[in-house]
């Protein structure tokens, strides 16, 4: 079976192990990184930024952790067309995590964002390997991170609610980029590329299934359901937008009551 790169290369990493690397004498090495939102922006300060976490990918080690804070970047620049070697993350307030490391080898490692932050329900994680040589910073635009998905929340109705059975009631939500970027029928992330869902569940089973729509403000969607059975009900809210490979969920518990 033939090995990953990642797997070759940590290979020989570990054929210079030893008194070697021992005798090398630690400097220190800047990287930067920054935890995007797939099709959209930097996990920024608003939305409680992404914790970052950079490990030797040999021996697991944590080499430095914290959490990126800042704007999210120029949305033009982020959005718009790209040249080869623009820069596109790079300017003054977005948000970053820069790491200090003290390296005394090439060292593989394995760069872990996760976010948005202030809605764990929605976190997401991804990772990335790169060689590091100890003293070649990598400044600029950084490691780019990106995540994939939405951030949906239940507006309502909230958790532990008594809803009349046979009755039509409204449940709302909002979907934004894990960015925190609005959506909205026409706009930049363009919610008519979305399908939008709210299902009923009991005991793992969908007992049903309506759409939601755009409630007028921006990010925030409507459905109306029946349910007509008494008892517990899990609301699920879903956000789907398979073409770029983004997805989201919330859910409330609400009781129907006869």
């Amino acid at each position: 079976m033939r090995q990953s790169a990642l797997a070759l290369t940590i290979a020989v990493l570990a054929g210079f192990g030893g008194s070697t690397r021992e005798a090398e004498a630690q400097i220190p090495t800047k990287v930067l990184v920054r935890v995007t939102a797939n099709d959209a922006k930097i996990l920024g300060s608003g939305v409680g930024g992404a914790r970052v976490t950079i490990r030797d990918a040999l021996t697991g080690q944590v080499l430095a952790q914290g959490v990126q804070e800042g704007s999210t970047g120029n949305t033009g620049l982020i959005m718009g067309t790209r040249e080869r070697g623009a820069t596109v993350y790079e300017t003054d307030g977005a948000a970053g995590f820069l790491a200090e490391l003290a390296l005394s080898h090439p060292t593989q490692v394995l760069i872990t964002g996760e976010g948005p932050l202030d809605t764990p329900h929605a976190i997401q994680v991804a990772s990335r390997s790169l060689l590091l040589i100890p003293g070649e910073d990598v400044l600029g635009e950084g490691v780019i991170v990106e995540l994939l998905g939405f951030t949906v929340e239940v507006l309502s109705p909230a958790d532990g609610t008594d809803l009349p059975a046979g009755e039509p009631v409204e449940v709302r939500g909002k979907v934004t980029m894990l960015c925190g970027c609005p959506t909205e029928p026409g706009g930049l992330w363009d919610a008519d590329d979305y399908e939008l869902l709210v299902q009923a569940v009991r005991g793992g089973e969908v007992v049903g299934s309506w759409p939601m729509e755009f409630a007028g403000e921006t990010s925030h969607y409507v459905g109306t359901i029946t349910l007509d059975r008494p008892g517990e009900v899990g609301l699920r809210l879903l956000a789907m937008d398979p073409g770029k490979a983004n997805f989201g969920m919330a859910t409330t518990m609400v009781r129907v009551r006869e």
